[in-house]
């Protein structure tokens, strides 16, 4: 090709981005894996959880798959919803006392109405407040979900603690899926969110582990 083509190949490539044409840029898809940039593991994540100020959002832990939620009438029909099964109800207490002997500062509690969150949320912390913006009605963006996310922790040196449901979390932060009983750790930024860490139900085990390893003496 002539050299001399070149300039007018790029007038050709600037009239055509004036005139609108499309950029060949892929935004990149979100993804509720922890922001590399922000990520905690072990120590330091144990270190930034007893200083407060993060959101843990759960998912529900082990549920029983025979009973589905289609002939619910309201949230209190736990007869006809998907319950805990009794391993989701082992969980839930194990993640509680983990938390608890890990001097982890709980604030608030939330949860989403169904049976199965409310049963969660409670037998891990002892106590839970509904909150309809963690489970909004089906074809919803989740717009409530995404401000209570980005929201700071209003209560000093504490962790706000959400149980949930994966789906509403997958649809707003993308993937991987929340597992049950899987945790997303969330640092409110006001407007948005950063996921700094995922826990799952075995990671609470190793936290203690890492908690043992630094009261030992040296």
């Amino acid at each position: 090709m002539s050299r001399r083509l070149i300039p007018g190949l790029v007038l050709l490539c600037c009239v055509a981005l004036a005139r609108g044409a499309p950029a060949d840029v892929t935004a990149p898809a979100p993804s509720s894996a922890p922001e590399p940039a922000y990520a905690l593991i072990d120590r330091p994540l144990l270190k930034a959880l007893r200083s407060g100020g993060y959101t843990l959002y759960f998912r529900h832990t082990s549920t029983d798959f025979s009973r589905l939620d289609g002939s619910m009438k309201d949230y209190r029909d736990c007869s006809n919803q998907r319950m805990l099964s009794s391993q989701g109800r082992d969980e839930a207490r194990a993640i509680g006392r983990a938390i608890a002997a890990l001097r982890i500062p709980v604030g608030e509690v939330l949860a989403s109405p169904y049976c199965r969150t409310t049963e969660t949320a409670t037998l891990m912390f002892g106590r839970a407040t509904g909150a309809n913006e963690i489970r909004e009605e089906a074809g919803n963006n989740y717009s409530a979900l995404k401000r209570l996310l980005a929201k700071p922790v209003t209560a000093a040196g504490t962790n706000r603690m959400i149980v949930g449901h994966g789906t509403p979390f997958r649809a707003i932060a993308g993937p991987p899926h929340l597992g049950e009983g899987e945790a997303a750790v969330l640092k409110p930024l006001g407007d948005q969110y950063v996921v700094v860490a995922r826990i799952t139900n075995g990671d609470w085990a190793k936290l203690v582990d890492v908690e043992l390893e630094m009261a030992a003496p040296r």
